[in-house]
């Protein structure tokens, strides 16, 4: 019986298809800054341990509802050992344990409820509000209020273009 060692070094596609992902969306990532980038050594250039765990955590966090930005900001904020088990946890979103309060604006929710035992950041909190079929609007609840007023004016356009448009 031979006691097998954790794999610790990947090729682009392995790495890819190791965590469900596509070699693409590994480039992406490091593009966007969600990896790092490897050491590259040319055809031989290898991915390692830390970007197998944040793949994994990436995928938890989506199946979460989180968009790009807030998961880059939760990869930032959290340690490699935080990053370990959040890839090993389970990556359904547990539902809050008290309720949110209401929300100020008709059609605002926030999305990404913390997980269990963490307590919740700002950065993954936000009101979303449907302005028409197919287009969403997302806020920050830590946006300031100059954004807020934006948003709103945002809203108002989207309103005013859709009375426009009533026979």
């Amino acid at each position: 019986m031979s006691l097998r060692k954790p794999r610790t070094e990947w090729k682009l596609a392995e790495l890819a298809e190791e965590a469900g992902v596509s070699p693409r969306t590994v480039r992406y990532y490091v593009q966007r800054g969600l990896l790092s980038a490897p050491n590259f050594r040319g055809p031989d250039t290898v991915y390692g341990e830390e970007h197998f765990i944040r793949l994994k955590a990436i995928r938890v966090l989506q199946a979460r509802f989180l968009p790009l930005d807030a998961i880059q900001a939760e990869l930032q904020r959290l340690s490699l050992d935080e990053l370990r088990k959040l890839a090993e946890s389970d990556p359904t979103p547990a539902p809050p344990l008290t309720p949110p309060p209401p929300s100020p604006v008709a059609g605002s929710h926030s999305v990404a409820p913390p997980a269990p035992g963490r307590r919740p950041t700002e950065m993954n909190r936000y009101q979303r509000w449907e302005l028409m079929p197919g287009l969403e609007l997302h806020v920050s609840d830590t946006a300031d209020a100059k954004v807020r007023a934006l948003a709103e004016r945002v809203r108002a356009l989207i309103e005013e273009f859709q009375d426009k448009e009533k026979p």
